[in-house]
């Protein structure tokens, strides 16, 4: 019975060390409006501004993630996937959890506008030139200055 109940327990551990101490996928997206503007959401979490993206469902592929988020936090709709930025898997990368985060550049369209008022309360669209300095959310200034160097980055 001992050695019953020390089995299930070790089991139950181990179950709870792979569902909770393995990262959880995400995507930051880059958004490229016609004209060349970066669009950035402001969050409400923490009041920087931010690329905007999230977790990848069960199910769910990362380029239906990237629609999906995409239309939720600005109401943009993705014309073209342009290319991976990079795999950004640093345990500190977001204060909330491990996450690896997998950041595309997207071409866009449409009107932009707050879908989702829980993580969003603000969306604006900046030259390259003129994006907010360092201190963005996690570690999405990182993110641009990668992609604005034309590089892939594994990190």
């Amino acid at each position: 019975m001992i050695q019953s109940t020390r089995s299930l327990w070790h089991f139950g551990q181990t179950v709870l060390g792979i569902i909770f101490r393995h990262p959880i996928t995400g995507t930051s997206i880059i958004p490229v409006l016609p004209d060349g503007q970066i669009v950035l959401i402001r969050r409400k979490d923490d009041g920087r501004w931010s690329l905007p993206g999230g977790m990848v469902d069960w199910g769910e592929d990362v380029p239906h993630a990237v629609r999906r988020e995409l239309i939720e936090e600005t109401g943009l709709e993705v014309v073209k996937i342009r290319r991976l930025v990079g795999v950004y898997s640093s345990p500190d990368r977001d204060p909330r959890i491990h996450s690896i985060c997998i950041t595309v550049e997207v071409e866009v369209q449409g009107e932009m506008a707050i879908k989702d008022t829980l993580e969003v309360m603000e969306i604006q669209a900046f030259p390259p030139s003129s994006l907010p300095k360092p201190d963005m959310s996690h570690d999405h200034f990182r993110q641009l200055q990668d992609y604005l160097n034309g590089l892939t980055t594994l990190a």
